[in-house]
């Protein structure tokens, strides 16, 4: 599974009535592969996965594989917290012809490590496809412990995880005792430069939305050697990784993409959107429009 250096958890745009808004996951398609995605995640978290129905799930995947046509890879988020659904959703997802999927911890149930293991070596029996595995306990309640994972990349297709714990030592763990091929991504933007510094592949990130580029370029400095000018743009970037988590994913960033000129409309209830101006946010954007300057790409307005 070598999803790059950036790959992007994808909101879902809706139409003012709360449909699935096809012409504008197109434009956001083209906008994310033009703007530093190596990859794209639909379906996950920040895609309202748990408004999604079956049936829309479907039509969004298979979407998003015709639309992008293998210029990058497409990884479909197919965990649920029910291990049959989640191997029914991996098989219509391989189908479609995804190149990998994404499964989260399973949520509400709170399993404990061994069932943890069970369910995630149960489906990737079931599929040959490559799992990215998620971990968010923030959202699932229950983490999964870095000897989990280490038992869990034993298995065959089980390639990488996207670590949103927010803890480096579990990630650090993580690390060290699985092969170098496993790879470990984070699942915070405000954490991708840490992680790199002890050994991580990348981001499966948010804010890649709206500075993918210049997160590839923070990215690329730090292989490079640079690591004063990472140190500075991760520095810059983190008020705006801040705001754009400063209310429930992906209620900020689907402001922001509206902001910039990439509509892709509001969110599904339980979620609120943003007015249409929000000054605390807009500050922040600002600011961080002022600095762009400093860095060689291009600002995005």
């Amino acid at each position: 599974m070598d999803i790059g250096q950036i790959a992007t958890a994808m909101v879902t745009p809706f139409t003012s009535e709360g449909e699935i808004d096809f012409q504008k996951t197109a434009n956001l398609i083209e906008h994310l592969i033009a703007n530093g995605s190596d990859t794209l995640v639909v379906c996950g978290t920040t895609g309202e996965s748990p408004t999604l129905s079956a049936e829309e799930d479907k039509e969004l995947i298979d979407f998003t594989v015709k639309q992008v046509n293998k210029r990058v890879p497409v990884i479909a988020g197919t965990g649920t917290n029910d291990t049959a659904v989640s191997v029914q959703l991996t098989k219509t997802a391989e189908s479609l012809g995804v190149d990998g999927i994404m499964l989260v911890t399973p949520y509400y149930n709170k399993p404990d490590q061994k069932g943890l293991y069970a369910h995630f070596s149960h489906v990737a029996k079931e599929t040959s496809l490559p799992i990215l595995l998620y971990n968010i306990p923030g959202r699932s309640v229950a983490n999964m412990e870095p000897d989990t994972v280490i038992a869990l990349s034993k298995v065959d297709n089980i390639r990488a995880i996207k670590e949103a714990s927010g803890n480096l030592e579990q990630m650090a763990a993580i690390i060290e005792g699985t092969e170098d091929d496993f790879a470990v991504y984070s699942g915070d933007d405000g954490l991708t430069l840490p992680l790199l510094s002890i050994g991580g592949k990348g981001i499966v990130s948010v804010a890649s939305h709206v500075v993918g580029n210049e997160m590839q370029q923070m990215i690329n400095a730090f292989k490079s050697g640079n690591t004063k000018e990472a140190a500075d743009m991760h520095r810059a970037f983190l008020p705006l990784f801040r705001a754009l988590f400063a209310s429930p994913n992906p209620v900020p960033v689907k402001y922001a993409l509206n902001k910039i000129g990439v509509p892709v409309g509001g969110v599904r209830l339980p979620l609120v959107a943003y007015d249409d101006v929000h000054p605390e946010f807009d500050a922040v954007w600002e600011a961080f429009q002022q600095q762009s300057g400093r860095f060689s790409v291009e600002k995005l307005v």
